[in-house]
Order: structure tokens, then sequence, then C-alpha cells
């Protein structure tokens, strides 16, 4: 699903980002709900500043609130790798730096790809078609499990974080 976003662009950059694990909702710019196979409910939320990303496990499982974002009161920290065996959560960033012309490439083909995925949001902040935030669900994640990746692109500073999630149902 792709949605045209009525807010200004936050300018930020991926140094600004933080994970946070738990909490609250945050106001969110545009909310999608699923529920996959299994009756998992994920809610992908676009923030002003990124995204998160809301499980509920069925039967009353286990849930998990992930948030990548400009977090106010927070310093500035986006894990490469954060693993909890015991908990069975795995999270991967890496960011980017496309050349010139390759980041605008990346998100076209990008939003191509995912503006009609079932499992997939994409919102495009105004005044600048490479200014996106997307996620998207994996229906491939390994048996027992559940996960999504999302992609922030900043085009004033050429970057593009990528995150990858996989959490373990019990």
């Amino acid at each position: 699903m792709l949605v045209s976003l009525d807010t200004p662009y936050v300018d930020t950059c991926a140094a600004d980002l933080s994970l946070a694990l738990g909490g609250p909702e945050r106001p969110a710019l545009h909310v999608r709900d699923l529920t996959l196979p299994g009756d998992i409910r994920v809610r992908l939320r676009l923030l002003g500043a990124s995204h998160q990303v809301v499980l509920t496990a069925p039967a009353g499982g286990d849930g998990l609130t992930e948030t990548v974002a400009c977090l106010p009161g927070r310093p500035p920290h986006l894990p490469g790798v954060l693993h909890d065996e015991a908990g069975g959560y795995r999270f991967t960033a890496t960011v980017l730096r496309p050349a010139d012309g390759e980041l605008h490439d990346r998100i076209a083909a990008l939003r191509a790809d995912l503006a009609d995925a079932p499992y997939a949001l994409v919102g495009v902040f105004p005044g600048d078609p490479d200014a996106v935030t997307a996620l998207a669900v994996r229906t491939d994640a390994p048996d027992g499990s559940v996960g999504w990746r999302t992609w922030h692109a900043y085009p004033q500073t050429s970057e593009l974080v990528l995150t990858e999630t996989v959490v373990a149902l019990r």
C-alpha cells in the first residue's frame, strides 16, 4: 500500500535514529493493520520520523512493540545487531550511502515493488519523492516466527537505512 503523507518532511538523518522496544504506540501519520495466517496481528505504523511495528501473537502469546525513530529525550542509538535469544528477537540495521542518483533508483524500485504488496506500507513525504519510509512483513520468515523489513530514505543526506527483524513466536 502506497500512501502520500500530509505532513512536512522532518529533516533528519540516520545518525538521529534510535531503537526502542516496548512502550506505548506513538502518534502515527498512517496505520495499516494486518492479520497473518495463524491469527498473528501486525500493526504497521508510519511516524513523522520513522516507524513503529506492533506485533500481537495469537492466544495471548508474547507481543512486541518496536520503534525506530528520532525519539525525544533519548540519545540516538541504532544498533547494527541486537539479538536476544531468550526473548526470540533479532534486529539488524544497515546504513547505506548510495552514490549520486543511486538513491533515487533504489527508492523508485522499492516503491514499485511494494506499492501493491499485501503486507506492506510505503509512506511518501511531500516535497521529495525519495523521502520514503517503507515497511513490509516477511511472508517467508522461518517456521514459528514473524519478520519484517523497513527502509528509511533520507535524500538530503543520501542515506538509506535498512532494518530487518525476526521474532520467534511461542
